[in-house]
């Protein structure tokens, strides 16, 4: 988005780097890469920076007001109501569309968010990686906060360890060899030192939880959480048996708690008001529908992967909804193909990783992840056959 920065990089671009980076970015944990990686990063200089920063402050404004709790209390699905509640959320994950709005100028959007982890681990290799084959700017850093490699590992493993003995402490998801952001998985182990433990390998006894490590069963304390409910009710019925056990009053720290997931997501979108949040209202609030609404998207609250969304709505579609309170209408954005690159520019999403110390008062950000698309939305199916899109790391001026 740097326009000479971006001239620079073009310009120095060849097949051969880009595949040499590839390989590179393998080598570590070969064969876990099963999304495309794009060929290049994003440069954001300081002013779309701070344009980013604040409405994410604006959202943590939100989180951390008093009334939050009363706000989203029904957030999290009847069936899915868990004790062992935290008081705030470890992780949160801001997604932001690089927009341009009615004047063509170029601003952040948010598009969704939620109180759950991302590719924390894997984005500090990613970051090493692209360094090496692509000379970015030493002004320009993908960590935020004043944060280093060294520094951000540490926060974040003092969040996810809080002192607990890692052999006491599990990463939990579902059959996470064939998760395709399972690198991720291999870049905790590594950066954290805690293993990935599947749900169906999990042992209860009474209220507590065991796994096997290395032949000997051994108590879990923590969970780092990477299951997503959604996700678990798509499987077979055994493994959703499995999964009830996190309906039980169990003797275990959630880092985060599941009910994060919920609370901070599209849920709290009608309750933001900043000029880079589209407009969003419960469909059952609505009143009125817009004159305009090729203008909105129709979005389920409970959904995964973006299942179920309606981008070009219409009234029949609104009229059709049977639970208009799990649903929300929310204003469009208005991507800007703003990455230049030797065919067709590219549309980006920048996501900003807020991390929550223990007795902090408020999260602060800490890093990043990019996706860039040459497709109608952001996402693996509406870019196949397409070059210079997918997964990748924004580089921020300092």
């Amino acid at each position: 988005m740097v326009a000479k920065l971006r001239e620079w990089f073009n310009s120095h671009f060849t097949p051969e780097k880009y595949t040499a980076f590839l390989e590179e970015l393998d080598s570590k944990y070969p064969g876990t890469i099963e999304f495309r990686v794009a060929e290049t990063p994003i440069l954001v200089d300081k002013i779309f920076t701070d344009k980013i920063l604040e409405a994410c402050e604006s959202i943590v404004d939100v989180i951390t007001q008093p009334n939050f709790s009363a706000l989203t209390k029904n957030a999290v699905p009847a069936d899915l109501q868990m004790p062992n509640n935290s008081k705030y959320t470890h992780f949160i994950a801001f997604d932001f569309g690089v927009c341009e709005n009615e004047a063509g100028e170029i601003e952040p959007q948010l598009v969704e968010m939620q109180g759950f982890p991302s590719l924390f681990a894997y984005q500090v290799w990613h970051d090493e990686v692209t360094r090496k084959f692509f000379d970015i700017p030493d002004n320009y850093s993908a960590y935020l906060s004043g944060l280093n490699k060294e520094s951000y590992l540490k926060l974040l493993s003092d969040i996810i360890l809080d002192d607990c003995p890692k052999e006491h402490v599990i990463l939990l998801d579902i059959f996470p060899e064939t998760q395709k952001t399972r690198i991720d998985f291999y870049a905790t182990k590594e950066y954290i030192g805690i293993k990935t433990v599947c749900l169906t390998k999990l042992i209860k006894e009474c209220n507590q939880l065991f796994y096997m490590n290395n032949g000997t069963k051994t108590l879990i304390k923590r969970i780092y959480n990477r299951i997503i409910f959604d996700e678990l009710q798509q499987q077979s019925q055994e493994v959703r048996e499995k999964g009830n056990l996190f309906l039980e009053d169990l003797d275990v720290e959630w880092v985060p708690h599941p009910k994060w997931f919920y609370k901070i997501s599209k849920y709290t979108l009608p309750f933001l008001n900043h000029p880079y949040i589209p407009k969003t209202t419960f469909l059952d609030e609505v009143k009125e529908i817009p004159a305009d609404l090729e203008n909105y998207v129709l979005k389920p609250l409970f959904s995964f992967a973006g299942q179920g969304v309606v981008i070009d709505v219409t009234p029949e579609d609104i009229a059709a909804v049977k639970d208009p309170q799990n649903w929300i209408l929310q204003r469009k954005v208005k991507y800007a193909d703003v990455i230049k690159t030797p065919g067709t520019p590219a549309k980006a999403e920048i996501r900003i990783f807020y991390f929550w110390e223990k007795n902090a008062t408020r999260p602060i950000p800490a890093n990043n992840l990019a996706r860039l698309s040459k497709g109608k939305m952001i996402g693996v199916r509406y870019n196949a056959d397409k070059d210079w899109v997918g997964g990748s790391l924004a580089y921020f001026e300092r």
